[in-house]
């Protein structure tokens, strides 16, 4: 059988992996070198330097070749002791995953909220930790941007509701697909481990994890006995004093990260928040235009990273995604868990402009009429009435 060539790139708009810009790619294309030499470890200092201007920590970060699982997987087992009771939060497929990680461990697991349409509630946060009077909680779990639903948390308000509780359980916190795409704080806002990883607001390609660790979380880890080896804190941290690792890197990602961190850097993170909160909103004119339903349903919890959009009832999420594959080349993010074949997901971050948007919701458009899903004309053109006059001030944003 003879495969047509599809002409173009492939325009790829899920949420995660993300585009890989060009200056990521041939950074990365670099020949490997001595990783306990001297031109690596100087490379390490930069980007661990590098990271925390991204965490907005002054603390320390760890990189781990992983995915963002076992980040959640290091977050936990360094904190934590065998038994130990975390509260969770069932806000999507991710922090369902993330629990499950929690409960294969054997750790205690407490889910208190399961609402797949709202952030994780800062009252019922406070009500939790203050039922908990002989303080058996170590641990309050938070997904900030949860990928699968375009809903996100509001970080800050979760911790002055532990604040307001008064109780000592650390707080973890899964910027998996927020991290360098919305504003978040690692020190400000008191969170104790924050995760991320490389594939989505980082430009990388998948394969590097990350921990950033406040002094609390680094304190817990001394007396924390849950039995670790590769994810244990310790012995990387040791190592990266000198620059180096306990194990192999991944040398060549490496190379990538120092290069996307450099871009992130040029153009300033307030601008690259701002970029993405204005394709968030772009995005979701287009959706209103359509008369298509997003699964957020607070507007103080819109995701600027990723939209998630019902297709009416009777009409596959599915076989709309395949239609628009099939004749634009065009993937789009899958329904994932109790929302499968019922949504699609519109990722717009990373490096991402004003135009692969136009692009994308240009594709979303015409597979509608391809698929026969009852919706509205004028979604692309909405968006791009505001993209326009938006356009206007974006000379006047400062980097944070």
């Amino acid at each position: 059988m003879t495969i047509q060539y599809p002409s173009g790139r492939q325009f790829l708009q899920i949420p995660g992996p993300t585009n890989v810009p060009d200056r990521v790619l041939r950074a990365i294309a670099r020949p490997t070198i001595d990783h306990r030499g001297p031109e690596f470890s100087r490379m390490i200092a930069e980007v661990l330097d590098g990271l925390k201007e991204i965490f907005k920590t002054s603390s320390h970060v760890v990189i781990f070749p992983s995915s963002g699982s076992g980040a959640w997987e290091a977050s936990l087992v360094n904190t934590l002791s065998a038994g130990d009771k975390v509260l969770m939060f069932d806000i999507g497929h991710f922090s369902g995953l993330w629990g499950q990680v929690a409960s294969k461990l054997g750790f205690d697991v407490h889910v208190a909220q399961d609402d797949w349409r709202r952030g994780v509630d800062p009252q019922v946060v406070e009500a939790e930790l203050g039922k908990d009077r002989e303080n058996q909680i170590k641990a309050v779990c938070v997904v900030h941007n949860e990928t699968s639903t375009g809903v996100t948390t509001r970080v800050r308000e979760i911790r002055k509701a532990m604040d307001r509780a008064g109780h000592p359980a650390l707080l973890l916190v899964d910027t998996i697909s927020s991290l360098g795409s919305i504003d978040f704080r690692h020190d400000e806002w008191g969170v104790d481990v924050t995760i991320g990883c490389s594939q989505k607001g980082l430009l990388l390609p998948p394969g590097l994890g990350f921990n950033a660790i406040s002094e609390k979380a680094l304190s817990a880890s001394k007396s924390a006995r849950f039995p670790k080896a590769y994810w244990d804190w310790a012995p990387i941290l040791s190592q990266n004093a000198n620059g180096f690792f306990p194990y192999t890197p991944a040398t060549n990602l490496l190379y990538g990260l120092k290069e996307s961190l450099q871009m992130l850097a040029e153009e300033g993170l307030g601008n690259v928040f701002a970029r993405h909160r204005r394709h968030g909103e772009a995005t979701r004119r287009a959706a209103e235009a359509w008369g298509l339903e997003t699964v957020a349903v607070d507007p103080k919890e819109y995701s600027h990273s990723v939209t998630a959009l019902y297709t009416p009832s009777g009409h596959s999420a599915d076989a709309f995604r395949k239609a628009v594959l099939d004749h634009f080349n065009m993937p789009l993010g899958t329904g994932l868990g109790r929302l499968q074949d019922k949504i699609f997901r519109i990722g717009h971050l990373g490096d991402f402009n004003d135009l692969m948007l136009a692009g994308t919701l240009s594709g979303v458009e015409m597979g509608l009429d391809l698929a026969g899903v009852p919706h509205r004309k004028g979604g692309v053109a909405a968006a791009l009435d505001y993209l326009a006059t938006t356009a206007k001030g974006l000379a006047t944003v400062s980097p944070l």
